[in-house]
């Protein structure tokens, strides 16, 4: 009988495994035109293949992708160095940050406000697109399985917006006349952010909240800039030609704020309010024993995250920057080859 030597995994030899054979990609039909659209990065892909997606044909695709530079270099500031080479069939697409609001001011506005071949999201960035308001109660229906309207999502945004407003116009113009030390993302982020929601009256008592933040903020700030101070009322008729208003500013501030620090808060309250009420109506729906042990299970097993829900959010195409953003595709689409 032949012993087996035991396996020791420190004497484990690793040979090379042949790679795997990539799938084969599907042929473009003869005569289709295909566009390559370069985004800032790979979480930006889905986002822009909802925005492009209604326009391609049997004539026409859109290949979407990040910059394939030798150093993986991402982002917005690689898409621009290179938007110099952008032609009818290389578009790059990207998120706007304060470049729309400040026109022709800097140099990269200019060049984003003026290549036909270059597309922003008119919204500070995609994440404000997914939080548009008037989307929101869907979003709870999506993670509760609840439609009970509870929430008026919008009625509330309206109230944040008026009450981060004058912060907005300072850290906006702080950034805009590059001095950001005047106002940081830091500061400004401490600022708006939501730490708690109260529900009842559509959030009063957490708007209430919110304005002596702000108002606290506003008055540091004026004793310490007078000067700036004086400024922001030209920079404000700026904002407004540029389609801001003191009710919309959340479409307009910095993304990740928006979302991380006001909307999913907001989110998880309402969400956390209809799971209960989903609760209590399925205790008190008559069923017993295992009925009810396996109607809980059900609507459980149902729920979905919501930051998830959230980021799968596409009912935004009615916003008014989204208008403005389908135009320019649509004119781009006009141009011949």
């Amino acid at each position: 009988m032949v012993k087996r030597r035991r396996y020791n995994a420190s004497e484990r030899i690793f040979r090379p495994q042949p790679p795997q054979q990539l799938p084969q990609l599907l042929e473009v039909p003869d005569g289709c035109r295909r566009i390559l659209a370069e985004v800032e990065g790979y979480e930006d892909v889905a986002f822009w293949r909802g925005i492009l997606d209604p326009y391609e044909s049997p004539n026409l695709r859109f290949d979407i992708s990040v910059p394939l530079n030798k150093n993986l270099a991402k982002g917005k500031k690689t898409l621009l160095g290179g938007a110099a080479h952008c032609h009818p069939n290389h578009i790059m697409c990207m998120d706007s940050d304060f470049d729309y609001l400040f026109a022709d001011q800097t140099d990269d506005a200019r060049i984003i406000n003026s290549s036909p071949y270059l597309f922003h999201t008119y919204t500070y960035s995609t994440e404000n697109f997914l939080c548009y308001a008037p989307s929101l109660h869907n979003v709870c229906v999506k993670a509760t399985k609840n439609d009970a309207k509870i929430f008026d999502f919008e009625r509330f945004f309206e109230l944040y917006s008026r009450t981060i407003y004058p912060a907005f116009v300072w850290y906006a113009y702080s950034a805009q006349i590059s001095t950001p030390n005047i106002f940081t993302l830091s500061s400004f982020k401490n600022t708006v952010r939501l730490g708690y929601l109260d529900l009842e009256n559509t959030g009063a008592n957490t708007i209430e909240w919110l304005e002596r933040q702000v108002a606290r903020r506003i008055n540091a700030l004026e004793q310490e800039y007078p000067l700036v101070a004086k400024r922001l009322g030209e920079f404000e008729q700026l904002l407004h030609r540029r389609g801001v208003t003191p009710e919309n500013t959340y479409l307009f501030m910095h993304g990740h704020t928006l979302m991380d620090n006001v909307v999913l808060v907001v989110l998880e309250a309402v969400c956390s309010k209809l799971r209960l009420l989903s609760g209590n109506r399925i205790r008190t729906s008559g069923c017993e024993g295992q009925a009810l042990i396996n109607e809980q299970s059900n609507y459980t097993n149902s729920l979905f995250g919501v930051r998830d829900a959230l980021l799968m959010n596409e009912n935004y195409k009615d916003c008014f920057l989204y208008k403005k953003l389908q135009h320019d595709i649509e004119q781009f689409l006009l141009l011949k080859e």
